[in-house]
């Protein structure tokens, strides 16, 4: 794949980097209160004591969302990995994504890591250091039944009214290709507004797409009208120089992808396994 940058910088306005923390606990979390050692296996630091700090946006199904009460998803499974090597539980935060591309609640250590179908671009290395790859991604461009809108380029012919997620490099994408999209400011906001009629085609990541269309009602109404390729790849993040961390989570990942632990969770999570996501080159 062709690599794009910039396209996973989801925000939410007006949010300073502490008021906008809510804690939420993941499928998987403990309730110890932080307490316990701040080392944990392989010398790994972490935030708070017998826990892995984990932050998010969510919501952004199938990758996080809460389920049930409880933040759950392919990227909240894998991360769940992470923890289980390191001897601990893991601690999900709901923060706003603008702060993912910064670092910000890395450096503050608010987080160990960041987790958050997050896209792997040089100008968020200048500020956070990556996991190998764990996730191929491509855009979807989903329309209403019977729009008869067939691609991105039928939909720039007829001069559809088209919406995309703020901030991501699908909103992006379709600026760069002649389109002034109106802005969402989540993935549900973008589903919420093609359901609404505000806008007549979105395009977002279609992992989503996948998750919205296992629901009988979206499959009945909507459906993929082109897919289209970005060349992007998912990470997750951690603090910059956070050597140990980062190779728990890379370890992490090999070893899932090695034992089938990965397949099974894609297959659970995002649908048909795709063997290319198992071994994705580097971006």
């Amino acid at each position: 794949m062709n690599t794009l940058s910039g396209r996973r910088t989801r925000v939410l306005a007006a949010t300073t980097a502490t008021a906008g923390l809510l804690l939420v606990a993941a499928c998987t979390s403990s309730d110890d209160g932080g307490s316990g050692s701040k080392t944990a296996a392989g010398g790994v630091e972490l935030a708070k004591g017998g826990q892995l700090t984990t932050c998010t946006h969510l919501p952004y199904p199938p990758f996080q969302s809460e389920i049930d009460g409880k933040v759950q998803g392919f990227d909240v499974s894998l991360i769940d990995l992470v923890a289980k090597d390191l001897g601990v539980k893991q601690k999900v935060l709901d923060t706003p994504f603008e702060n993912f591309k910064t670092g910000a609640f890395l450096n503050s250590g608010d987080c160990d890591l960041a987790a958050a179908g997050m896209t792997i671009t040089e100008e968020r290395k200048k500020n956070v250091d990556f996991s190998d790859p764990y996730f191929d991604a491509t855009q979807a461009l989903l329309v209403a039944k019977g729009s008869g809108i067939s691609s991105l380029a039928d939909a720039k012919a007829k001069k559809v009214q088209l919406g995309a997620q703020a901030q991501t490099t699908g909103e992006d994408y379709v600026k760069s290709q002649g389109f002034d999209p109106v802005s969402f400011e989540s993935s549900d906001a973008v589903l919420n507004g093609l359901r609404s009629g505000q806008v007549k085609a979105v395009v977002i990541d279609y992992p989503v797409v996948q998750g919205w269309l296992k629901n009988k009602a979206n499959a009945d109404a909507f459906q993929v009208a082109d897919n289209i390729n970005t060349g992007e790849q998912y990470g997750f993040t951690v603090k910059k120089g956070n050597t140990k961390l980062l190779a728990a989570v890379n370890k992490a990942l090999a070893d899932a992808k090695a034992d089938g632990t990965y397949k099974k969770l894609y297959e659970k999570w995002i649908g048909p396994y795709d063997e290319s996501a198992a071994s994705p080159s580097a971006s």
